[in-house]
């Protein structure tokens, strides 16, 4: 199975959640501190099994994710 890595801008995050929402493997989760403009931005979460798909980073509308697939 691919492994993924999810990496996020938090200073761009906005926490609108849509990435959590397309995301079928738990990846993401909301973190516990605050960005400078004042949102609870999303975080990779350790728990989850990301594959690398992508689908977060396609979906995020401030292109705050990039992810990377590890072969």
């Amino acid at each position: 199975m691919k492994k993924g890595r999810i990496e996020i801008r938090t200073e761009l995050c906005k926490a609108c959640e849509l990435c959590i929402e397309v995301c079928r493997h738990n990846g993401l989760r909301r973190s516990k501190t605050l960005n400078r403009i004042g949102y609870v931005p999303m975080e990779p979460n350790p728990d989850g099994n990301c594959n690398g798909c992508a689908l977060c980073a396609i979906r995020c509308p401030e292109a705050a994710i990039e992810v990377w697939r590890d072969e």
